[in-house]
């Protein structure tokens, strides 16, 4: 997929999150040492009372490719989350049909699965999916920096555009409401130097900065809140949600066939692991030292799918493997979210 594939792939991730809607918490089952399925979520309706949320579906008007491209792997229709938005809008989800971007058997297999209405963020779930976006934002900027350190600017180019055409856009809102310094041009001009002058030494220092920018909206956080187990392990599963995505966008008949889908979500797998859980590990090893090894260790199998920035022709892992290991993380993490929510 190139960037126009891609230019609005990421506003979905608060409804991978795990935490969802209006007033959002979840059920605390008793806390165990074994994985367990994270409680579901629960939803405010609009009198007022708590009730239970079925599993959230994928808005076809609004979703991002990246979540669109779950319905492209349940179906295995090549290019599906393109058609479905090139079809926009969609008067109700049998549009998906009556337009031709699917047959009816196939709505059949998906139609549980999507809707077109809005659902709106607030509280902890907003800023969980603040804080998942900048962390694709990283992502994208990891894999540029290692890219460019083995001298390929024409592949580190589209991840320096990404959080600037992608990601930026959807949380201006956000950065407003939270007075973060507009950094827009930060990315841009990074972006333009690469482009235009590619062996530039000034690229670092404006790849540094580009970092420090999306760092410093990462900050407005309180650091209380982005040290809590339950945020970061909330943000960590979104990231690997998006991940999961990603890899399986990247592999058509065996092959890794999109290189720039494969090196975003070895980025955003980086980004979780080295950053967001190494954040957290000390305080989860200290309260149950069984559930970090399982998490340490599905992470370690988890990333012998990457084994560097330039994909091997042949995967590492199936797009079944990686996602039987970020489930794994999922399951490992829910007791931890569990017994954060019960306190």
């Amino acid at each position: 997929m190139g960037i126009f594939h891609r230019l609005i792939r990421y506003a979905f991730l608060a409804l991978s999150i795990g935490t969802l809607v209006i007033g959002i918490k979840a059920c605390s089952p008793p806390v165990s040492n074994q994985p367990t399925a994270p409680a579901s979520p629960v939803a405010m309706s609009p009198s007022g009372s708590m009730s239970m949320s079925n599993k959230p579906k994928i808005n076809i008007n609004t979703a991002i490719l990246s979540q669109l491209d779950k319905l492209e792997a349940a179906l295995g229709v090549p290019a599906l989350s393109n058609k479905i938005q090139a079809s926009r809008p969609y008067g109700s989800i049998d549009d998906l049909v009556s337009k031709k971007v699917i047959d009816q058997a196939q709505f059949d297999q998906i139609k549980n699965q999507v809707t077109i209405e809005e659902v709106v963020l607030t509280g902890e779930a907003k800023d969980v999916d603040y804080m998942t976006k900048l962390g694709l934002m990283k992502g994208h900027m990891i894999v540029a920096g290692e890219l460019l350190a083995l001298k390929k600017p024409d592949q580190a180019e589209p991840h320096i555009g990404h959080p600037v055409e992608e990601i930026y856009v959807d949380l201006e809102e956000q950065f407003q409401e939270r007075k973060v310094e507009d950094f827009k041009g930060v990315l841009t001009q990074l972006q333009d130097l690469v482009k235009s002058k590619p062996n530039d030494p000034q690229i670092k220092t404006q790849y540094d900065q580009a970092m420090k920018a999306i760092d410093q909206a990462i900050a407005v956080l309180p650091n209380t809140q982005r040290q809590s187990t339950n945020f970061s392990l909330q943000v960590v599963n979104g990231l690997l949600e998006t991940a999961k995505s990603e890899y399986t966008a990247a592999i058509s008949n065996g092959k890794i066939s999109a290189p720039i889908e494969y090196q975003d979500s070895r980025g955003f797998v980086a980004y979780a692991q080295d950053t967001v859980y190494k954040g957290i590990a000390d305080q989860i090893k200290q309260a149950d030292p069984k559930v970090n090894e399982q998490i340490v260790t599905s992470f370690t199998g988890l990333r012998k799918a990457w084994p560097s920035p330039v994909p091997p022709a042949t995967p590492v892992l199936t797009a079944d493997q990686v996602a039987t290991k970020v489930k794994q993380i999922e399951l490992s993490s829910a007791p931890v979210i569990q017994a954060s929510i019960a306190k």
